[in-house]
């Protein structure tokens, strides 16, 4: 059983595992043993509420596949067991993960002083580079 929350609980018969070989280097004994895990996790026939079931669909994870299943390898440890755990604990991150809200940005206005001192720093610097331009014989001084 894995506790999401203090009302939302995940029972096993949900989740599904399967063994299978981990990746990468680890001598002959990776070879034989298969230490990681798949976890599945269908979201749609799952028991979990609706709000729940909505907010998983809706995020935007590659773990999460078309059909609206779960599916989380782990291979970060070299038991089975822990891997399984890791897997769960993933698995709860994600859940809680979807359902945090997002605070709504509220825009605002930059104020009067700093549009003032932003618009005399701009003539300022206009004044600078304008300075740096040809300088034109005046009319009537002969050199």
């Amino acid at each position: 059983m894995l506790k999401i929350s203090q009302t939302v609980v995940i029972p096993d018969s949900d989740i599904e595992f399967s063994a299978i070989r981990a990746q990468g280097a680890g001598g002959q004994n990776v070879n034989k043993v298969s230490s990681a895990i798949h976890l599945r996790f269908d979201i749609n026939a799952s028991s979990l509420p609706e709000y729940y079931k909505q907010c998983l669909l809706s995020l935007r994870d590659r773990r999460i596949s078309k059909e609206g299943v779960i599916v989380i390898k782990a291979q970060r440890y070299r038991t089975r067991e822990k891997n399984r755990d890791d897997a769960l604990e993933r698995l709860r991150e994600l859940v809680k993960k979807a359902t945090v809200v997002q605070k709504a940005r509220r825009p605002t206005k930059p104020t009067a002083g700093s549009q003032k001192k932003r618009l005399d720093n701009k003539t300022h610097r206009a004044k600078t580079k304008a300075l740096r331009g040809k300088v034109s014989p005046t009319p009537g001084a002969n050199s």
